[in-house]
């Protein structure tokens, strides 16, 4: 039986140890080395991986032994890491925003072409069981010809957090639109293809970044896509709401996320969202998804021939998300309709 995969993972703060250490090793992934300065930071990577090293930066996480390198550092950093690691020839995860425009993710994506350096970008909220599920909808025809997608990531945060990405300019990786708006564009363009015109208004509400975004975006399919993120909403809209010629698919509960509408409650944890016509509902079955799910399918890849291809999420389609984004924050400025 062949070793598990060996990761050198970069960075041990919110994203790191929340979001990547556990679907790494719920995937059987052996994180050998971690870099980061912050002493409690090291205190909680020993705590968590005794086996571990611990190491300063970036350039010592190289020297490391290990067969993968996953960068779920500051997002400003992440171009300038991402083509460090290139340079090295290590294939590497890195966390979304590859960039913190669409100019940087495509000088990554293809500085990791021209190595031959296999490279992906961590998409987990593809892997949520809300994403696989209403995917399995649209799939099925379940909803018939979707003419209307609605995806809020709203939060009721009146005392803003003092972190780098509530004060950190757009330009430095800061801002709502790079932190979860990159998620909701992403999940757009799996589900219903490329998008080809945004308006969109990006308003700083409570913090110096941006915390209220707003985007309207025109796909080449013809489904309109309406994404929301804010901080500031004391009652939190339905988390999705798709509409179709056939049905509509409405799912209110996430995570932390407060449940502004009781009926929209899960019938059970087995079920995700409902499917509704007209006064008539009923639930729908969760489709089984894990973010493991991204690092099973990174371990996949890096074991045959073309790596690259094999990757779970394309880091092609990185580079589509930041040209929307790009797009949504000229339309924001020009109070105009964007077309890419």
């Amino acid at each position: 039986m062949s070793r598990p995969l060996r990761v050198g993972l970069a960075g041990y703060g919110l994203g790191g140890r929340r979001f990547h250490l556990p679907p790494m090793l719920e995937a059987g992934l052996d994180v050998v080395a971690v870099a980061t300065r912050d002493p409690e930071r090291s205190a909680h990577v020993r705590a968590d991986l005794p086996d571990a090293v611990v190491v300063p930066d970036l350039e010592a996480l190289l020297e490391q032994d290990a067969d993968l390198v996953v960068l779920a550092t500051h997002s400003g950093a992440h171009t300038r890491q991402a083509l460090q690691v290139i340079d090295a020839g290590r294939p590497v995860v890195v966390d979304k925003p590859l960039g913190v425009n669409a100019r940087q993710t495509r000088e990554v994506v293809e500085a990791a072409a021209a190595k031959g350096v296999p490279l992906s970008v961590f998409q987990n909220r593809r892997y949520d069981p809300a994403h696989a599920t209403l995917r399995s909808l649209v799939d099925a025809g379940r909803l018939g010809d979707v003419y209307r997608h609605e995806f809020r990531w709203e939060r009721w945060r009146p005392e803003p957090r003092h972190r780098w990405r509530e004060e950190a300019p757009a330009t430095q990786g800061g801002g709502i639109l790079l932190d979860l708006g990159t998620h909701l564009v992403d999940a757009a363009v799996d589900l219903f293809g490329p998008i080809r015109s945004v308006y969109a208004e990006v308003v700083a509400r409570t913090t110096p970044a941006d915390d209220d975004d707003f985007l309207a975006c025109r796909h080449e399919s013809g489904v309109v896509s309406h994404l929301g993120t804010m901080s500031a909403s004391a009652a939190p809209g339905p988390r999705l709401r798709v509409l179709g010629s056939a049905a509509a698919y409405l799912l209110g509960e996430f995570e932390e996320d407060v449940l502004t509408f009781p009926e929209l409650a899960n019938a059970s944890p087995r079920h995700s969202g409902w499917l509704y016509r007209g006064a008539e509902r009923e639930p729908v079955p969760a489709v089984p998804a894990a973010h493991a799910d991204y690092y099973r399918g990174v371990a996949r890849a890096l074991a045959t021939e073309d790596p690259q291809a094999a990757m779970p999420v394309d880091p092609r389609d990185a580079v589509h998300v930041m040209e929307v984004l790009d797009a949504a924050r000229a339309s924001a400025e020009r109070g105009s309709v964007e077309y890419l």
